[in-house]
This record gives C-alpha cells, sequence and structure tokens, in this order.
C-alpha cells in the first residue's frame, strides 16, 4: 500500500461522517485526498463514487472510504468499477474479513446505521489487516476477471 495515502468521499448523506473519519485519518499521520462533497446539499452518490474511483485508478492512493446514507448506493457505483472492490460494512469483524478474505480496497459505510465511534474501529481493521491470499486468491481473482 502507498504510504500513508487515503481517498474519502461522500455524498450528502455522509457527509458529516466523511468530516469525522478525515479528520481521524489525519491524526493517525495520513494524507486523505477529498473528493466531495462538501457539505450537506443533495448531490448524487455515483459521482463521488466515480471521483473516487478515478483516484484509485490514477494510483493516488490504494485504498478509500465512502460513505452515503445507506452504504448501499455507493456500493453499487463503486463496484461498477473492475479494479474497485468495494465492501459496505456494519461492524469490526465485517472490516476484518472484506480485507483477509476479499482484498477489498474500498470501504463503505452508511452513516445512518454506524457511529462515528464503530467506523472508526472499522477503519483502523481496514488498514491493518493484510490480505491472506491462499484459497481466496482464485476467488479474488475471478471477481477480477468478471470486469474485463
Amino acid at each position: 500500500m502507498q504510504e500513508k495515502k487515503m481517498l474519502i468521499a461522500s455524498d450528502h448523506g455522509g457527509f458529516k461522517l466523511k468530516e469525522i473519519l478525515k479528520e481521524y485519518l489525519k491524526n493517525k499521520g495520513y494524507d486523505v485526498l477529498d473528493c466531495g462533497t462538501d457539505s450537506e446539499e443533495s448531490v448524487n452518490y455515483p459521482d463521488y463514487a466515480a471521483l473516487l474511483a478515478q483516484g484509485i485508478k490514477m494510483q493516488q492512493a490504494e485504498r478509500g472510504i465512502l460513505i452515503c446514507t445507506s452504504g448501499i448506493g455507493m456500493s453499487i457505483a463503486a463496484n461498477r468499477y473492475p479494479f474497485i472492490r468495494a465492501a459496505l460494512v456494519h461492524c469490526v469483524e465485517e472490516a476484518h474479513l472484506c480485507r483477509a478474505h476479499n482484498d477489498a480496497n474500498v470501504l463503505v459505510f452508511g452513516a445512518k446505521f454506524i457511529g462515528a465511534d464503530e467506523a472508526k474501529k472499522c477503519v483502523d481493521e481496514f488498514l491493518t489487516t493484510a490480505f491472506e491470499g491462499g484459497r481466496h486468491c482464485a476467488r479474488v481473482g475471478a471477481l477480477e476477471r468478471m470486469g474485463k
């Protein structure tokens, strides 16, 4: 992973949690590249998922965080890109498994369903868990081939 860089984006429904997580990451020494949005004014979540995905494609960072109200829309939008493996998580165990088993490179939150403290714990787990490889390599490879 590129050292201490993280992309982050949200729509209006995830704006407050994005701002909290952005500060949290900065305090942990991360260079946080904010792909928007910049307020709680209504916006279209696919636009911000696209900005984050393009940042990963351009190697601005290897991982990112997306946030909307439910997390579902951002997950759907991000996973349209064949180089993105976005995982909607609600707890630390899911954050662990999405990295260990699925080599997820984008963490997704639904701001309506997760508090800031739990989201911070999930971010920590996402950042510190390595992909296990082994039997999971074939499965992740199959996912990558689906996008071609």
